[in-house]
């Protein structure tokens, strides 16, 4: 028993070792700015400038920012369901967090998941905690546009949200089944349709009650409600969404 301790106290040590040099030979970068971020800091203070995080109001259901603190809902929510319970964001859509995920996306820019995961588990992890997440899931990508990429953006983001909350991630929980457009080029009724039966689920989770799905944005929520119903037939309770950009209703 000891020995298995201090193998798994050693296997650490080397993981962290590993870590430490991989940051020595490639600085930490701000993944606003692209430059080496200084010691200390994820995100670079100039960079927090110029990026509007998501604050009160917003929509008590997507979470998008509103512009009248009257208002519960966005006009998108106001006007249909959803399948999952609530969601989140991180920053508003705007030049600088676009910039971001797209170097993110198609430069192969994936240390940013750190940077994003680390900014989501600070801004939400009490907010994730408080709604007994028991799972995190990313949404896939379809597999050959993972691997003519290389990854895929949401897992990078949700495997280190998940290591630094200490909740498992089911990386294949969910699979695609079709190569959908991209979601940006399509307008609401035909995001819904691009969407249907383009996700699968691999297994049963009636034991979870509680999945935090995580995505990069959330735009009319289609993206999020495919893969929301197809948990819930599945077996899953509520879902939840984390998402790094999403748009204003203002």
């Amino acid at each position: 028993m000891k020995v298995k301790v201090i193998f798994n106290k050693l296997k650490e040590l080397c993981k962290k070792l590993d870590e430490w040099g991989m940051d020595l030979l490639y600085p930490p970068r701000c993944p606003i700015c692209d430059e080496v971020a200084a010691e200390g800091f994820s995100i670079c203070l100039k960079c927090r400038k110029k990026i509007r995080a998501v604050e009160e109001p917003v929509c008590k259901k997507c979470g998008k920012p509103l512009g009248n603190v009257r208002q519960e809902f966005c006009s998108d929510c106001s006007k249909r369901s959803h399948a999952f319970a609530q969601g989140k964001s991180l920053w508003i859509y705007e030049k600088y967090v676009r910039d971001s995920i797209y170097r993110f996306k198609y430069q192969n820019r994936r240390d940013y998941g750190k940077v994003y995961a680390k900014e989501m588990a600070e801004t939400y992890g009490e907010w994730i905690c408080q709604n007994h997440i028991q799972a995190i899931v990313p949404i896939p990508l379809y597999p050959g546009k993972k691997k003519r990429r290389g990854f895929n953006q949401a897992e990078e983001a949700a495997v280190e949200l998940g290591r630094i909350l200490g909740i498992p991630v089911k990386r294949n929980l969910l699979i695609r089944t079709r190569d959908t457009r991209p979601q940006k080029e399509l307008n609401v009724s035909e995001r819904k349709n691009n969407l249907k039966k383009s996700f699968k689920s691999t297994e049963n989770v009636v034991q979870l009650e509680y999945i935090l799905i995580v995505d990069d944005i959330y735009t009319t929520g289609s993206t999020i409600d495919a893969a929301s119903l197809v948990l819930r037939e599945a077996g899953a309770g509520k879902i939840y969404f984390c998402c790094i950009g999403i748009g204003a209703d203002f």
